[in-house]
Protein backbone atom coordinates (compact mmCIF):
# COMPACT_ATOMS: atom_id res chain seq x y z
CA UNK A 1 0.00 0.00 0.00
CA UNK A 2 1.35 3.25 -0.88
CA UNK A 3 0.70 6.10 1.35
CA UNK A 4 -0.43 9.45 -0.09
CA UNK A 5 -0.50 12.70 1.03
CA UNK A 6 -4.10 12.68 1.61
CA UNK A 7 -3.33 9.70 4.27
CA UNK A 8 -0.91 11.46 5.97
CA UNK A 9 -2.73 14.91 6.29
CA UNK A 10 -5.69 12.21 7.74
CA UNK A 11 -3.33 10.78 10.27
CA UNK A 12 -1.93 14.33 10.74
CA UNK A 13 -5.85 15.04 11.85
CA UNK A 14 -6.40 12.18 13.56
CA UNK A 15 -2.98 12.74 16.27
CA UNK A 16 -4.71 16.30 16.55
CA UNK A 17 -8.22 14.83 17.55
CA UNK A 18 -6.59 12.79 19.85
CA UNK A 19 -3.63 14.82 21.81
CA UNK A 20 -3.87 18.22 20.50
CA UNK A 21 -2.34 19.34 24.26
CA UNK A 22 -0.69 16.60 24.67
CA UNK A 23 -0.37 13.53 26.62
CA UNK A 24 -0.13 14.38 30.04
CA UNK A 25 -0.73 10.95 31.28
CA UNK A 26 2.84 10.07 29.41
CA UNK A 27 4.52 13.12 30.25
CA UNK A 28 3.70 12.54 33.84
CA UNK A 29 4.40 9.50 34.12
CA UNK A 30 7.54 8.00 31.60
CA UNK A 31 10.88 9.25 31.02
CA UNK A 32 11.90 10.75 27.57
CA UNK A 33 14.50 8.04 27.08
CA UNK A 34 12.33 5.23 28.36
CA UNK A 35 12.03 2.15 25.53
CA UNK A 36 9.58 -0.61 25.29
CA UNK A 37 8.39 -3.52 23.28
CA UNK A 38 4.52 -4.46 22.71
CA UNK A 39 2.50 -6.82 20.91
CA UNK A 40 -0.27 -6.10 18.56
CA UNK A 41 -2.56 -9.13 18.90
CA UNK A 42 -5.66 -9.80 17.18
CA UNK A 43 -8.40 -10.83 19.60
CA UNK A 44 -10.54 -12.31 17.06
CA UNK A 45 -10.64 -13.85 13.69
CA UNK A 46 -10.05 -11.31 11.29
CA UNK A 47 -8.58 -10.53 8.05
CA UNK A 48 -5.48 -8.05 8.33
CA UNK A 49 -6.07 -4.51 6.69
CA UNK A 50 -4.05 -1.25 7.66
CA UNK A 51 -0.01 -2.28 8.77
CA UNK A 52 0.88 0.54 6.70
CA UNK A 53 -0.88 2.95 8.37
CA UNK A 54 -0.54 1.52 11.80
CA UNK A 55 3.40 2.15 10.93
CA UNK A 56 2.85 5.72 9.64
CA UNK A 57 1.26 7.06 13.01
CA UNK A 58 4.47 6.24 14.91
CA UNK A 59 6.51 7.70 12.33
CA UNK A 60 4.45 10.97 12.42
CA UNK A 61 5.24 11.10 15.75
CA UNK A 62 8.82 11.46 15.64
CA UNK A 63 10.04 7.82 13.91
CA UNK A 64 12.56 5.57 15.95
CA UNK A 65 9.94 2.71 16.28
CA UNK A 66 11.21 -0.62 15.09
CA UNK A 67 8.67 -2.93 13.59
CA UNK A 68 8.49 -6.85 13.03
CA UNK A 69 5.77 -7.96 11.15
CA UNK A 70 4.39 -11.80 11.34
CA UNK A 71 1.13 -11.21 9.42
CA UNK A 72 0.73 -8.80 6.53
CA UNK A 73 -2.60 -7.12 4.94
CA UNK A 74 -4.93 -9.36 3.65
CA UNK A 75 -4.17 -12.23 5.68
CA UNK A 76 -6.72 -14.28 7.47
CA UNK A 77 -5.44 -14.18 11.26
CA UNK A 78 -7.12 -15.98 13.58
CA UNK A 79 -7.92 -14.70 17.10
CA UNK A 80 -5.57 -15.09 19.67
CA UNK A 81 -2.68 -14.01 17.11
CA UNK A 82 0.03 -11.94 17.46
CA UNK A 83 0.26 -9.75 13.86
CA UNK A 84 2.68 -8.05 14.94
CA UNK A 85 5.88 -6.41 17.62
CA UNK A 86 6.49 -2.81 17.78
CA UNK A 87 9.66 -1.52 19.50
CA UNK A 88 10.61 2.32 20.42
CA UNK A 89 10.58 5.42 23.21
CA UNK A 90 7.73 3.98 25.66
CA UNK A 91 6.20 7.59 24.93
CA UNK A 92 5.60 7.52 21.08
CA UNK A 93 4.18 3.84 21.29
CA UNK A 94 1.73 5.25 24.16
CA UNK A 95 0.74 8.55 22.51
CA UNK A 96 0.19 6.30 19.09
CA UNK A 97 -1.30 3.35 20.39
CA UNK A 98 -5.20 4.53 20.13
CA UNK A 99 -4.91 6.61 16.62
CA UNK A 100 -3.00 3.40 15.16
CA UNK A 101 -5.48 1.00 16.67
CA UNK A 102 -8.02 2.89 15.26
CA UNK A 103 -6.95 3.20 11.79
CA UNK A 104 -6.18 -1.21 11.99
CA UNK A 105 -9.54 -2.12 13.59
CA UNK A 106 -11.65 -0.23 11.12
CA UNK A 107 -9.75 -1.28 7.72
CA UNK A 108 -9.41 -4.67 9.59
CA UNK A 109 -13.23 -4.81 10.04
CA UNK A 110 -13.92 -3.98 6.13
CA UNK A 111 -11.86 -6.31 5.05
CA UNK A 112 -13.03 -9.06 7.51
CA UNK A 113 -16.58 -8.38 6.69
CA UNK A 114 -15.50 -8.69 2.80
CA UNK A 115 -13.78 -11.88 3.01
CA UNK A 116 -17.12 -13.27 4.39
CA UNK A 117 -19.15 -12.15 1.22
CA UNK A 118 -16.60 -13.32 -1.04
CA UNK A 119 -16.33 -16.46 0.64
CA UNK A 120 -20.67 -16.62 0.29
CA UNK A 121 -20.64 -15.99 -3.12
CA UNK A 122 -17.67 -18.50 -4.54
CA UNK A 123 -18.30 -20.69 -7.27
CA UNK A 124 -20.95 -18.39 -8.81
CA UNK A 125 -20.09 -16.05 -11.81
CA UNK A 126 -20.45 -12.60 -9.25
CA UNK A 127 -17.71 -10.50 -7.95
CA UNK A 128 -18.61 -8.51 -4.88
CA UNK A 129 -17.58 -4.77 -5.15
CA UNK A 130 -17.88 -1.60 -3.04
CA UNK A 131 -19.57 1.74 -3.32
CA UNK A 132 -18.57 5.69 -2.48
CA UNK A 133 -21.03 5.12 0.86
CA UNK A 134 -17.91 5.57 2.38
CA UNK A 135 -16.66 7.18 5.67
CA UNK A 136 -15.69 11.32 4.16
CA UNK A 137 -11.96 11.14 4.03
CA UNK A 138 -11.43 8.21 4.32
CA UNK A 139 -12.44 6.48 0.64
CA UNK A 140 -8.79 5.19 -0.33
CA UNK A 141 -8.32 3.24 2.67
CA UNK A 142 -11.73 1.61 2.99
CA UNK A 143 -11.36 0.53 -0.48
CA UNK A 144 -8.16 -0.57 0.00
CA UNK A 145 -9.40 -2.89 2.47
CA UNK A 146 -12.04 -4.01 0.38
CA UNK A 147 -9.54 -5.28 -1.36
CA UNK A 148 -7.71 -6.71 1.28
CA UNK A 149 -10.57 -8.73 2.10
CA UNK A 150 -11.17 -10.18 -1.97
CA UNK A 151 -13.41 -7.74 -3.36
CA UNK A 152 -13.11 -4.98 -6.04
CA UNK A 153 -13.93 -1.24 -6.17
CA UNK A 154 -16.35 0.43 -8.05
CA UNK A 155 -15.98 3.75 -9.02
CA UNK A 156 -13.19 5.61 -6.68
CA UNK A 157 -14.96 9.01 -7.10
CA UNK A 158 -17.31 10.75 -9.50
CA UNK A 159 -14.59 11.28 -12.57
CA UNK A 160 -14.13 7.73 -12.59
CA UNK A 161 -16.62 6.66 -14.77
CA UNK A 162 -20.14 7.38 -16.07
CA UNK A 163 -23.07 6.25 -13.73
CA UNK A 164 -26.35 7.29 -14.67
CA UNK A 165 -29.01 7.00 -11.64
CA UNK A 166 -32.78 7.83 -11.09
CA UNK A 167 -31.86 11.50 -10.49
CA UNK A 168 -29.98 11.85 -13.72
CA UNK A 169 -32.80 10.12 -15.37
CA UNK A 170 -35.09 12.64 -13.87
CA UNK A 171 -33.52 15.33 -15.12
CA UNK A 172 -32.79 14.15 -18.15
CA UNK A 173 -36.12 13.33 -19.01
CA UNK A 174 -35.64 9.56 -19.17
CA UNK A 175 -32.82 6.81 -19.79
CA UNK A 176 -32.67 7.28 -23.46
CA UNK A 177 -32.17 10.98 -23.36
CA UNK A 178 -29.45 10.86 -20.42
CA UNK A 179 -27.63 8.17 -22.37
CA UNK A 180 -27.87 9.68 -25.49
CA UNK A 181 -26.53 12.57 -24.06
CA UNK A 182 -23.73 10.27 -21.83
CA UNK A 183 -22.43 9.49 -25.46
CA UNK A 184 -22.16 12.65 -26.91
CA UNK A 185 -20.29 14.14 -24.23
CA UNK A 186 -18.51 11.19 -22.27
CA UNK A 187 -14.92 9.96 -23.10
CA UNK A 188 -15.29 6.68 -25.83
CA UNK A 189 -13.23 4.85 -23.33
CA UNK A 190 -15.99 5.35 -20.81
CA UNK A 191 -18.66 2.77 -20.53
CA UNK A 192 -22.38 3.95 -19.32
CA UNK A 193 -23.74 2.31 -16.97
CA UNK A 194 -27.05 3.03 -15.99
CA UNK A 195 -29.89 2.46 -13.09
CA UNK A 196 -32.66 0.57 -13.48
CA UNK A 197 -35.39 -0.80 -11.08
CA UNK A 198 -38.13 -2.29 -13.79
CA UNK A 199 -38.76 -4.39 -17.06
CA UNK A 200 -39.46 -1.36 -19.04
CA UNK A 201 -36.91 0.62 -18.09
CA UNK A 202 -34.00 -2.61 -18.80
CA UNK A 203 -35.64 -2.22 -21.97
CA UNK A 204 -35.24 1.02 -22.82
CA UNK A 205 -31.63 0.82 -21.29
CA UNK A 206 -30.92 -2.03 -24.12
CA UNK A 207 -32.71 -0.15 -26.57
CA UNK A 208 -30.54 3.03 -26.17
CA UNK A 209 -27.26 0.08 -25.76
CA UNK A 210 -26.09 1.09 -22.17
CA UNK A 211 -23.04 -1.19 -21.61
CA UNK A 212 -23.68 -1.95 -17.88
CA UNK A 213 -27.10 -2.18 -16.03
CA UNK A 214 -27.42 -1.67 -12.50
CA UNK A 215 -30.27 -3.29 -11.21
CA UNK A 216 -31.62 -1.44 -8.28
CA UNK A 217 -33.60 -2.83 -4.99
CA UNK A 218 -34.62 -5.88 -7.03
CA UNK A 219 -35.07 -9.01 -5.31
CA UNK A 220 -33.53 -12.29 -6.15
CA UNK A 221 -36.35 -13.44 -8.10
CA UNK A 222 -36.53 -10.28 -9.99
CA UNK A 223 -32.28 -9.99 -10.94
CA UNK A 224 -33.06 -13.69 -12.22
CA UNK A 225 -35.65 -12.81 -14.62
CA UNK A 226 -34.01 -9.66 -15.57
CA UNK A 227 -30.45 -11.41 -16.56
CA UNK A 228 -32.67 -13.63 -18.73
CA UNK A 229 -34.05 -10.72 -20.70
CA UNK A 230 -30.54 -8.82 -20.42
CA UNK A 231 -29.34 -11.83 -22.43
CA UNK A 232 -25.89 -10.77 -21.81
CA UNK A 233 -26.16 -8.07 -24.04
CA UNK A 234 -24.78 -5.80 -21.20
CA UNK A 235 -23.05 -6.24 -18.04
CA UNK A 236 -25.39 -6.40 -14.84
CA UNK A 237 -24.83 -5.35 -11.48
CA UNK A 238 -26.92 -6.22 -8.67
CA UNK A 239 -27.30 -3.42 -5.58
CA UNK A 240 -29.58 -2.41 -2.68
CA UNK A 241 -31.01 -4.50 -0.13
CA UNK A 242 -28.29 -6.83 -0.28
CA UNK A 243 -26.90 -8.71 2.86
CA UNK A 244 -24.40 -11.39 3.88
CA UNK A 245 -27.52 -13.04 4.67
CA UNK A 246 -29.19 -13.26 1.03
CA UNK A 247 -25.62 -12.36 -0.89
CA UNK A 248 -25.86 -15.93 -2.17
CA UNK A 249 -28.93 -16.08 -3.80
CA UNK A 250 -28.35 -12.73 -5.59
CA UNK A 251 -25.11 -14.33 -6.88
CA UNK A 252 -26.85 -17.38 -7.84
CA UNK A 253 -29.48 -15.24 -9.99
CA UNK A 254 -26.66 -15.06 -12.37
CA UNK A 255 -25.74 -11.32 -12.24
CA UNK A 256 -21.75 -10.72 -12.82
CA UNK A 257 -21.02 -7.88 -9.89
CA UNK A 258 -23.10 -7.60 -6.57
CA UNK A 259 -22.16 -4.16 -5.12
CA UNK A 260 -23.24 -3.50 -1.16
CA UNK A 261 -22.58 -0.27 0.68
CA UNK A 262 -22.43 -2.22 3.47
CA UNK A 263 -18.74 -3.34 3.09
CA UNK A 264 -17.68 0.15 4.33
CA UNK A 265 -20.64 1.94 5.93
CA UNK A 266 -21.78 -0.98 7.44
CA UNK A 267 -18.89 -2.54 9.04
CA UNK A 268 -17.59 -2.72 12.31
CA UNK A 269 -14.44 -2.68 13.55
CA UNK A 270 -12.66 -5.69 15.08
CA UNK A 271 -10.86 -6.32 18.40
CA UNK A 272 -7.21 -5.86 17.84
CA UNK A 273 -5.22 -4.75 21.00
CA UNK A 274 -1.78 -3.37 21.62
CA UNK A 275 0.23 -4.73 25.26
CA UNK A 276 3.19 -3.65 26.38
CA UNK A 277 5.35 -6.54 27.43
CA UNK A 278 8.98 -5.52 28.31
CA UNK A 279 10.57 -2.41 29.09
Amino acid sequence: MELTAHTNTLIDLALMEDMSGGDITTQATIADDHRSKAVVTAKEDIVLAGIPVFRAVFDRLGGGVMYTEKRADGDVVPGGTAVMEVEGPTAILLMGERTALNFLMRLSGIATLTKRCVDAVAGTNASVVDTRKTTPGWRYLEKYAVRMGGGRNHRLSLSDGVLIKDNHITASGGIAKAIGRAKESAPHTSRIEVEVSTVPQIHEALDAVADILLLDNMTPDEIASAVEIIGGRAITEASGGITLENIREYAEAGVDFISLGALTHGARSVDINMKVVAA
